[in-house]
Order: C-alpha cells, then sequence, then structure tokens
C-alpha cells in the first residue's frame, strides 16, 4: 500500500470496528483518532489535530443548526410524550379501529401526521395495533412488518420537516466540500428521492402484504382467547400507565410543525427575492425547519402550563432532547470523520486509484456495499455518514450522475434501518410488540431481501435505460 493510500484508512478501521463491535459511535471516534494520527504522526499532535477535526465541524454554522434541530425536534416529541398526547393518539385510535381493514388504514393513514422520525412514527402506531392484534387476526411479526414498511422506506422519501432531511443534506454538502464541488446540497437531495429503490420497492411489499397477504394462514391469537384486546398501556414509557391521555397534545403540536415550516419557508424565500411557487425552492428549508420547531415549542410550553408545572415541563423538555445526545455524537463524529479526511485528501486519492470502475457499475456497487455495512452496524445515519464522500468521489471521477450515486447509498442505508437485528426501528417494534428482536428481524429479512434485489437490478439496469 502506497502512502497515499493511507488516506483510505480511517474509513477501512471504521467499517472493520463498527462490524466487530456492532457499535457505530466508538467505530467512527477510532475512525477520527486514524485520521488526526495519519494528518500528525506525533502522540501529542495526532489528539491536537483529532480534536481540531472534531471542534471545525461543531464551528460549522449548518452542522450547529441540525444539532439544534434534533435536539429541539426530541424535546418537543418528550413534551408531548409528558403532556399525555401520544398516550391519548393511541387510546382514541384503538376505539376506533374495527378490524382489520381499518387497522391497515389507521397505519398508513397516520403517517400523514407521524412521518417526522421512524422511532417517533412506531412508537404512536404500534400500541394501537398491539391492541387490535385479536380484530386484525395477524401475527405480531406480521403487523410489526406493516407498521415498519411505512417507517424509515417511506420518511427517507419526505423533503421536508423530518429529523432525517438536516441530516442527509448535511452529509451530501459535506462529501460534497470533500470533492470541491460547487451545488445545492438540498437540490440533490430531492433529485436523488426517486432513486432510492429500496425504499420504493420495501413500500409496494409493505402494501402487498397488507392488501393481498392470506388472513387464513395467519395464526389465531391463542394465547390471549379470553380477553377482548391486548393490554398497550405501559408498552413503552411514551404510554405509561401515570400519563394522562389527551390526544390534542399530539396532533396539534405536529400540525404546528408542519404548518410553520412551510409558513416560514415561504417568508424566508420571499427574503431571498423570489416569487410565486419559487419562494419554496429558493428558501433554506433547514432555517425554516429549526425556525418551525422554536415556534412550536414555546407555544406548546406556554399553552401547557394551564395544567402542568413549568419545572416539570423543563425537565421534560430536557430529557426529551437529551434522548437525542447519542444521534448529535454520531453526526459530530461523521462530521469530523469528514474533515479528517479531507485533510488527508481522501476524495482525490478514491477519485484517481477507482477510476477504472465503469461508470454505470457504481450506483449498484454502492448498494450493495452499503446495505452489507447497515445490516451489520444497524444504523442508516452511519452508513450514510460513512459512505456519501466515498459514493461522491466516485459519481464526480466517472462522470455518473450525482443525484443517482447520492439515492443507492441512501437506499443501502434504508435497508439496514429496516432489516438489521440492531436497528433502532427493530428493537423499538420489538420492544412494544412484545417480540424477540432476532427472531423478529430474522422474519422480515426474506421480504427485505427481495425488495433489495429489485432495488440491485434497478441499480444496473437504469443507468443504461436512462442513460446516465
Amino acid at each position: 500500500m502506497s502512502m497515499e493510500w493511507l488516506a483510505i484508512l480511517p474509513f477501512i478501521v471504521v467499517i472493520i470496528f463498527a462490524i466487530w463491535t456492532k457499535q457505530v459511535i466508538p467505530s467512527l471516534f477510532l475512525g477520527v483518532l486514524t485520521a488526526g494520527y495519519l494528518s500528525e504522526p506525533h502522540w501529542l499532535n495526532g489528539l491536537t489535530e483529532t480534536l481540531r477535526f472534531v471542534i471545525e465541524s461543531l464551528t460549522d454554522p449548518n452542522n450547529l443548526k441540525i444539532i439544534i434541530f434534533l435536539y429541539l425536534f426530541s424535546a418537543v416529541v418528550g413534551i408531548m410524550r409528558m403532556s399525555g398526547g401520544i398516550k391519548g393518539f393511541v387510546e382514541t385510535a384503538s376505539k376506533k379501529v374495527k378490524g382489520r381493514k381499518s387497522a391497515i388504514f389507521l397505519t398508513w393513514i397516520s403517517a400523514l401526521g407521524t412521518f417526522s422520525a421512524p422511532s417517533f412514527r412506531i412508537v404512536t402506531i404500534a400500541p394501537v395495533m398491539k391492541a387490535m392484534r385479536k380484530k386484525v387476526n395477524m401475527k405480531k411479526e406480521e403487523l410489526g412488518f406493516i407498521i415498519e414498511t411505512t417507517a424509515s422506506p417511506l420518511i427517507v422519501l419526505i423533503p421536508v420537516a423530518t429529523a432525517f432531511v438536516g441530516y442527509m443534506t448535511s452529509v451530501i454538502e459535506l462529501s460534497l466540500h470533500q470533492s470541491d464541488t460547487e451545488q445545492d446540497a438540498y437540490g440533490l437531495f430531492l433529485s436523488s428521492i426517486p432513486y432510492n429503490f429500496f425504499a420504493f420497492a420495501m413500500l409496494a411489499t409493505g402494501v402487498y402484504f397488507a392488501l393481498f397477504h392470506n388472513v387464513k394462514k395467519s395464526i389465531k391469537v391463542q394465547e390471549d382467547s379470553n380477553q377482548e384486546e391486548e393490554d398497550w398501556v405501559d408498552c413503552h414509557p411514551a404510554v405509561a400507565k401515570d400519563l394522562p391521555a389527551k390526544p390534542l397534545n399530539l396532533l396539534l403540536p405536529l400540525a404546528s410543525v408542519i404548518l410553520s415550516t412551510f409558513f416560514f419557508m415561504y417568508f424566508l424565500g420571499l427574503k431571498s427575492g423570489s416569487r410565486g411557487l419559487e419562494v419554496f425552492l429558493e428558501a433554506n428549508v433547514l432555517d425554516a425547519m429549526v425556525l418551525g420547531l422554536l415556534f412550536t415549542a414555546v407555544w406548546l410550553l406556554v399553552y401547557l402550563l394551564r395544567n402542568h408545572k413549568l419545572k416539570t415541563m423543563m425537565e421534560n423538555f430536557v430529557d426529551g432532547g437529551n434522548e437525542m445526545m447519542g444521534v448529535i455524537v454520531l453526526l459530530v463524529l461523521v462530521w469530523a470523520l469528514s474533515v479528517g479526511s479531507e485533510a488527508l485528501n481522501f476524495a482525490d486519492i478514491v477519485s484517481s486509484s477507482l477510476s477504472w470502475i465503469p461508470p454505470s457499475f457504481v450506483g449498484g456497487l454502492l448498494f450493495i456495499v452499503g446495505c452489507a455495512l447497515s445490516y451489520f452496524i444497524g444504523s442508516s445515519w452511519g452508513t450514510w455518514g460513512i459512505l456519501m464522500p466515498v459514493g461522491v468521489s466516485l459519481a464526480q471521477v466517472s462522470g455518473m450522475d450525482l443525484a443517482y450515486v447520492i439515492g443507492a447509498v441512501f437506499a443501502s442505508g434504508t435497508f439496514g434501518a429496516f432489516a438489521s437485528p440492531l436497528s433502532d426501528d427493530t428493537n423499538t417494534t420489538a420492544g412494544i410488540l412484545d417480540l424477540n428482536p432476532m427472531q423478529y428481524a430474522k422474519f422480515k429479512l426474506k421480504p427485505a431481501l427481495i425488495a433489495a434485489g429489485i432495488a440491485g437490478v434497478l441499480f444496473f439496469v437504469v443507468p443504461f435505460v436512462l442513460d446516465l
């Protein structure tokens, strides 16, 4: 290995240790540390350089906005949980569901208000399905499968007001900067959405399963045959027994976040000098989402002062925000790794060394590698952070359409979020439905592999069909 190839070593370290330990954050830190010592091979200077990478990633204005957005989002969810919004929604929805069709319809239609994050969506709909399992006449694994097909596979396709958008755009922007490319990161994210073939294939699989699955083959719910419904109370802290049940405390904040985001997008777009529908294209979407969340957090706290002590609300606000700290640490390390790899000229080395790969193979190869990585580490965000710089560099040197390659990277991470036994989606659903996470993941793996197979074929075929 020549000395210039050492620039790839931090990523190799991250991948090997992530697969070995199943822990993304320590693996990313080790990768940043490796980059620091490769940049400054001295026991003290290497540590100083590592610290510089972290500080530089934290002083970027857009990165700070993403951190604020994620913290505020989780904090608002904490307030909705404390005030009984989630429990109230579950209680009301479980009374409305009368059978299989209405339960499946509720699962789909509820996505209109719970698309902000996969874990939030699962927490609001899984207890309803658990309560209605006897009426639906489906195994718990089947219920979880239907719920999860409208979690990560759906949310990665939504271009505004989700916890994913800010991070996905940030990863693209960092990778563009590393490759010395001047393009609009959010515009590329929008253009990449049609190329997330796995997400579309998984959604189609979920629809087919829900509409055409043979109910007669589903086992009867024998273990609770003497009960009218399963007890959903206390199956998750968001629906704890001692919480009130007030669905408006969920519905109003969610509506506020969505509407105020578009409101701020409009006025930020006007400020840029645009008119008509162009204001939404020219607006800074990240700014609009942060402002929408901030506005919602303020009026929600004031609104709840009637029935709750400010001290209690602030404790839950901070506790809710702190639940996102693991994700925030992951993001900081991803950003720091990007800064470190830029210092090592990673993009130039990848571009010059891997130029032999046929352009039409780039998307498919990245998808396959990313699927394997995301399955073993269980993190879509970790996968995107590791692979996106490689993908953008390969797209640049091969001349392949950038949005297409970005879509392939996002699709590969979506596979892991859905199929991996280590993913948050799998474990949250399994916890609420009282399932063994490994067995449940095994149940999902076959349809996930079918969807991945379809996506993989498309990633190799589409470049020839569309002449990308």
